[in-house]
């Protein structure tokens, strides 16, 4: 597959805004993030359906489509960022134009529900996409320096970012001390189990495999754990890293469970592969921006990951 980068982004440029899953329940929200934008220098275009809303989701599903469209289309916009996850990104993955995509390749971010959108267009157009702060949700509040300084970084640079810098010096975990290679692709769980057997779904043969997820229970992280060994997934990956499961565990104290450390350790622990994990990514304040489809180093003897190379060009 030829991998295709997008160009960085350059101060004065234009970011589309975007809700391709759900609206956030605070518009007030969106204007925040543009004000974020337009203060450290950046020109906003919100797409013509953004705060509409259609039950859970941010407007129908043609509506959302047209907005994911016009923002890759438009020749001025050079990169576009999603305004929150939600739910509802999978429901388009067969109304999409890919041709557009692929012949205006451009900087997309966001995570959570939009992994669906992110590994659709991997697997068609071989586009790096970026998980990483979406506006409604990072950048409309305090979003941490961390997270902040690494993704300007990421999208900014053509220059390889190197060995990940932990937020406080924190320390990685690891199964299995050896050492792997592999472009780098996954996201949330529960979106990539959703569009297994599919089309969308990208290749995972030499793949490293990044997995987070939020409020699935153990016995959930359990079925879709068993849906990725019984589709033979693990087999084929040169290497694995688990980032955050935010809560992920079972409330109730009278109710018989595993840990999730234990639903882990059945599929994951015993595997051959060079494991990663409590690597900071998914629903947390601290959040490393993830460029999928770019080549990662991870050394599970020394509990480290690497981005191999850049980016963007």
């Amino acid at each position: 597959m030829r991998i295709v980068k997008p160009k960085k982004l350059k101060k004065g440029e234009v970011i589309g805004l975007i809700t391709p899953g759900s609206s956030p329940d605070d518009l007030m929200k969106i204007e925040l993030s543009v004000k974020y934008f337009e203060k450290i220098g950046y020109k906003v275009e919100l797409g013509k359906n953004v705060g509409k809303y259609h039950g859970y989701l941010a407007g129908s599903d043609d509506e959302r489509v047209s907005d994911l469209e016009y923002m890759f289309f438009k020749k001025d916009v050079k990169a576009i960022i999603c305004i929150r996850g939600g739910y509802g990104s999978p429901r388009l993955l067969d109304k999409i134009n890919y041709r557009i995509i692929r012949d205006n390749p451009k900087i997309f971010v966001g995570y959570s529900d939009i992994t669906a959108l992110q590994l659709a267009f991997f697997a068609k157009t071989g586009l790096v996409t970026f998980a990483g702060p979406m506006a409604a949700v990072d950048f409309s509040n305090d979003v941490s320096s961390y997270t902040e300084e690494l993704f300007w970084a990421i999208i900014t640079s053509n220059k390889k970012l190197g060995k990940i810098k932990l937020p406080d010096d924190e320390k990685l975990a690891s199964f299995n001390k050896n050492h792997a290679r592999g472009r780098i692709i996954g996201g949330n769980l529960a979106l990539i189990i959703s569009i297994m057997g599919t089309e969308y779904i990208p290749q995972f043969k030499d793949k490293i495999l990044l997995l987070e997820d939020i409020g699935e229970l153990p016995y959930r992280v359990d079925r879709m754990l068993n849906q990725l060994k019984l589709a033979k997934v693990y087999s084929k990956l040169n290497g694995i890293i688990l980032g955050s499961f935010v809560d992920c565990y079972e409330h109730d104290p009278m109710k018989k469970t595993l840990t999730l450390g234990e639903v882990v350790d059945d599929y994951i622990g015993k595997l051959k592969l060079p494991v990663i994990y409590n690597f900071p990514h998914g629903h947390i304040k601290d959040n490393v921006t993830v460029p999928w489809g770019i080549s990662v180093k991870i050394n599970a003897s020394k509990a480290s990951v690497e981005f191999d190379e850049n980016a963007v060009s």
